[in-house]
């Protein structure tokens, strides 16, 4: 085996396994484990906390991005806490602005927070605005799928019960006929705590990689 593919293969495997429990876990906590009732398709209604499959794998991609190592998982980790905290605030204020069917407080509070985002930089090199951006639109990402609460009214659902989703007034207008119609405010909760796991996930896809990747043989006298 050749020395690139040694170097490579480990993290490859580490990866790959860490993937597929990731998967079986987030999606499982979602729709069987903390869930507000069944569905009687064999799936449960989520509960409005809710861990988001995808999303990890952004934050565990800027982890690598960021150098792969320690600094890098506390760069990443402070980015999607600004990136988030900033999609939280400019929620409601898009909101309050212009409401449905007017999009355009949405984009006036995002103009104004990706301005201030990148204005940050200001504060030194240890603020990582190439993490905090995909942090900022995984909020965004999540708020449009899960019905836009806030913009449209109810559109979080209500009471997020089965009963709830029967009537279609309250079932909430996320995807999936409202299945994870989703308050705004859970929005931000799942997302940042689900880019944090992508944060734990890269740096223990990491140190396990390092560990099993074979080391060179020293030179020969």
């Amino acid at each position: 085996m050749g020395a690139r593919a040694q170097a490579i293969l480990p993290l490859a495997l580490v990866v790959g396994v860490l993937s597929f429990l990731w998967t079986e876990f987030s999606l499982n906590f979602t729709f069987h484990w903390v869930t507000d009732g069944d569905l009687g398709i064999g799936l449960a209604l989520p509960s409005n906390f809710h861990l988001i499959l995808p999303t990890a794998f952004i934050s565990w991609g800027m982890f690598f991005m960021a150098g792969g190592d320690n600094a890098a998982f506390g760069k990443v980790l402070v980015a999607c806490i600004f990136g988030t905290v900033a999609a939280l605030v400019t929620m409601p204020l898009a909101f309050s602005t212009a409401d449905l069917p007017d999009f355009w407080g949405i984009a006036l509070w995002v103009g104004i927070f990706a301005f201030i985002l990148v204005a940050i930089l200001i504060a030194g090199d240890w603020y990582y605005v190439a993490g905090t951006f995909p942090a900022f639109a995984a909020t965004f990402l999540w708020w449009i799928a899960t019905g836009l609460d806030g913009w449209a009214t109810n559109g979080g659902g209500v009471g997020n019960s089965i009963a709830a989703l029967g009537d279609p007034t309250t079932a909430g207008s996320g995807a999936f006929g409202g299945v994870i119609s989703t308050p705004w405010a859970y929005v931000w909760l799942n997302t940042l705590v689900t880019l944090v796991c992508g944060c734990i996930l890269g740096i223990v896809s990491a140190k396990v990689a390092a560990a099993i990747t074979p080391k060179p043989r020293a030179a020969e006298a």
